[in-house]
């Protein structure tokens, strides 16, 4: 299904693998038996197909308690795999079963309407609508969680339900993110934030998540910490580093594995560039007010380029480390409706001003040339993105941080036509290192700015938007992104 296998050539695995899972031929070797389990209502499970939640929760610790009594099991068990094999581990760990000695999720969103259903108050159905209808098979019914998005818009008790409660899990992790995963990357990083104690561990690869599954020295990384946890050997694990990050590059191969104490990287300075006239970022406020506007319903595709877009450049002096949750702070209105679904994105430039793309597997790996990569998200990432519908800017002042907002999603509060709103748009976590020269633009649009997971779901993303959106700039209306900078 996936172009160029995502670099990951049939002879590379046994066959015996599942979607997204570790490949037993590999881990009975280890020392490992790998048990796959049809959850309720997949293939030949009983009952009907449930997307992610208590129950499922629930179902898993009932598995891993009857694996555990089995006669060839230590008691010991450890859960490891991709996407839903790693959402699934948020909600059963949060359930303590007594035999899970630690958990793997690699790259698994754990709040599903803030992070991909419903992000930022605006539905995305595309890619779920392909995975419910194409993806998932069973003898009965499956849960239509989108339906649901059209029927409880708003947070309730059923998307509650569908957050994972980090703050219950006690087991060791080791959490694998990317800045790249256009479903996962928000989801993972949260998650290993949220994880009351400290034997937990993040890794940060620079390529695509199914890529990174199957390589033989992050295999043996991932041995290293099952066997400190399942299995009582005394080698070095206590000893990793808890967060290793790959930080992006784009135009040149990643940075691997730079060692830090935690997540957010501790000592990270936050600098305020402000969107000025000429689209320029810039450290100080314009004393020029400036009213820039965009039409918001302009066909999009998701392609490399599409139309009405507003960009604000900023060039560093110097080598610098992006590194962190980026937010944007921004004074919009509409001058006709009473509401508006607004994207944002940072990209990287090279010198001469060129927008670039960074490929999440790297060449050498792939059975042709760049020119042949299609653009999709799990091929190439664009940059970080942030989305917001108006009338959801309300922020939850439980869960926001300084410089990650949160937004309640309890209740609707349309704008009225023509009045300037405060819009807190939370960016996705990201990584780039950038040249002396380099540049970094901020874009502004109506539609969403990142690739697709398929060329058929291109601009399939659908808004309600209508009409023009009037974005406000200086002195009156000081509208800024905040960007992390790191040291290495």
């Amino acid at each position: 299904m996936m172009h160029g296998r995502v670099g990951i050539p049939q002879s590379m695995l046994s066959g015996f693998e599942n979607f997204e899972a570790l490949d037993p031929a590999d881990w009975t070797a280890r020392g490992y038996a790998i048990v796959n389990v049809d959850a309720r209502g997949v293939f030949d499970s009983d009952g009907d197909i449930r997307w992610w939640g208590t129950g499922e929760g629930k179902d898993g610790y009932d598995a891993i308690e009857h694996i555990a009594q089995l006669p060839w099991c230590n008691e010991k068990i450890a859960m490891a795999g991709n996407s839903w094999l790693a959402i699934a581990q948020w909600f059963i760990a949060a359930e303590r079963p007594p035999h899970l000695a630690c958990i793997a999720p690699f790259e698994g969103l754990s709040d599903a309407y803030r992070e991909t259903l419903c992000r930022g108050g605006v539905p995305y159905k595309p890619f779920w609508t392909f995975l419910g209808r194409e993806c998932l098979f069973g003898k009965h019914q499956q849960e239509d969680t989108l339906a649901m998005v059209d029927k409880y818009p708003l947070m309730n008790e059923y998307w509650e339900d569908k957050t994972a409660k980090i703050e219950n899990i006690k087991c060791p992790a080791y959490v694998v993110a990317s800045f790249s995963n256009g479903l996962h990357t928000a989801g993972t990083f949260r998650a290993f934030q949220g994880i009351p104690h400290q034997d937990k561990w993040l890794r940060v690869h620079p390529t695509n998540e199914w890529h990174d599954i199957y390589q033989p020295h992050n295999n043996n990384d991932l041995q290293e910490f099952l066997n400190y946890f399942t299995k009582g050997k005394q080698n070095s694990w206590d000893q990793t580093p808890n967060v290793r990050l790959s930080i992006l590059q784009f135009n040149k191969a990643p940075i691997m594995n730079q060692a830090f104490g935690d997540w957010p990287i501790p000592n990270t300075e936050y600098r305020r560039l402000y969107l000025s006239s000429g689209g320029s970022l810039t450290q100080n406020i314009s004393p020029n007010e400036i009213t820039l506007s965009y039409q918001a319903d302009a066909p999009a595709f998701q392609r490399v380029t599409d139309t009405e877009e507003l960009s604000f450049e900023y060039t560093f002096d110097d080598r610098s480390y992006v590194v962190g949750h980026p937010k944007a702070v921004l004074y919009m209105s509409c001058n006709d409706y009473d509401d508006m679904d607004v994207f944002v994105q940072l990209r990287k430039l090279d010198k001469g001003g060129n927008l670039l793309q960074n490929l999440n597997v790297s060449l050498e790996h792939l059975p042709f040339g760049e020119s042949e990569v299609e653009d999709v998200g799990s091929m190439k990432h664009l940059g970080p993105t942030g989305i917001l519908r108006a009338s959801h800017r309300r922020l939850d002042s439980r869960l926001s941080q300084p410089h990650l907002p949160v937004l309640t999603h309890s209740d609707e509060e349309k704008i009225i036509p023509g009045e300037v709103v405060k819009l807190e748009i939370a960016l996705w976590p990201t990584g780039i290192s950038f040249d002396a020269g380099e540049k970094l633009t901020f874009k502004v649009a109506g539609h969403h700015m990142a690739f697709a997971e398929f060329i058929a779901l291109q601009g399939g993303y659908e808004t309600d938007n209508k009409g023009r959106h009037n974005l406000h700039i200086g002195s009156k209306y000081p509208s800024y992104i905040e960007i992390p900078f790191i040291t290495i």
